[in-house]
């Protein structure tokens, strides 16, 4: 039985990996600091920890994906990322890919009778 939990729960990680880059990707068109993004995804059902947010933004822009500014006018400093052009251009295109992906699944699921 516990090994069973063990490996749902490694096979929900491993399937949820794959949409974190599409989901943050989607919320970077305007600036957006680190906690107003984990914010933002979670009013939409999208829930991320902070560990895995912070490496995966830095990741994206390392990719050229997002570009990041420092904001020091406030009360605390704050980096702010968003979408380079060539990352609308990938994000584009992923969403492109999820679409046909996610059709597809529900085909694949509805024939399960799901």
């Amino acid at each position: 039985m516990g090994g069973e939990k063990e490996l749902l729960t490694s096979l929900l990680l491993e399937l949820r990996r794959g949409t974190l880059t599409l989901s943050v990707l989607s919320q970077m068109k305007e600036p957006k600091y680190g906690y107003a993004l984990v914010q933002s995804l979670e009013e939409k059902g999208v829930f991320i920890d902070p560990n895995t947010l912070y490496p995966l933004l830095r990741r994206l822009e390392g990719q050229g994906l997002l570009e990041s500014r420092w904001e020091t006018g406030g009360t605390k400093p704050r980096k702010y990322y968003r979408r380079t052009e060539y990352g609308t251009e990938i994000y584009e295109k992923l969403k492109a890919h999820w679409t046909e992906l996610s059709a597809g699944m529900g085909l694949l699921l509805k024939e399960d009778g799901v």
